[in-house]
């Protein structure tokens, strides 16, 4: 008996298939597609979830002093002439951020192995190029998907059957985190 579905593609469509639903899964906390599929993207996400649960809390808070570009009040950087050049004026900032232990650190590159970046453009016709930004699922997984389902052993996707498709009359589904 073969352990996963081939879903009549190469490996490497296959593959491109099923990251790109999880991370839509993630991202968006339901998608919709045929049972086959959703069977088959409910384990790999089932195995993410569980991982951010379990690494949720293993990292440690650092004080690190950086060097950040003053700014004026429009928001550009401040320059002053030295030596007959322009060159940016720096203040050093302390800052506070999470340092992973090794093993969130495994565990945070397992996930990128399996998650594609995401960006997101704004909905506004103006600067969109400009206004994007991309948003870090690895995060979100650890910060809000990772706690949230921590005290549960499993089963955090649900699957829901909306009936056969119109096209080849295939099932569909709704999976979604419950």
């Amino acid at each position: 008996m073969a352990k996963y579905r081939k879903l009549g593609k190469t490996s490497s469509q296959r593959k491109a298939l099923l990251r790109n639903q999880v991370t839509n899964l993630l991202y968006h906390g339901k998608i919709v597609t045929t049972e086959a599929r959703a069977k088959e993207v409910r384990k790999i996400a089932e195995g993410l979830i569980a991982l951010a649960g379990k690494e949720k809390d293993n990292f440690e808070m650092v004080t690190v002093t950086a060097k950040v570009a003053r700014k004026d009040k429009d928001g550009k950087r401040v320059k002053e002439v030295k030596d007959g050049k322009k060159v940016t004026v720096y203040d050093e900032v302390q800052k506070e951020i999470k340092k992973d232990l090794p093993s969130r650190l495994h565990a945070r590159r397992q996930m990128l192995k399996v998650l594609y970046t995401i960006t997101e453009v704004p909905a506004k016709g103006a600067g969109r190029k400009k206004a994007t930004k991309e948003v870090d699922l690895v995060a979100k997984l650890f910060d809000e998907i990772g706690p949230k389902y921590a005290d549960r052993k499993g089963g955090y996707t649900r699957i829901i059957k909306i009936g056969p498709r119109k096209g080849d009359a295939a099932m569909e589904v709704v999976l979604e985190l419950v």
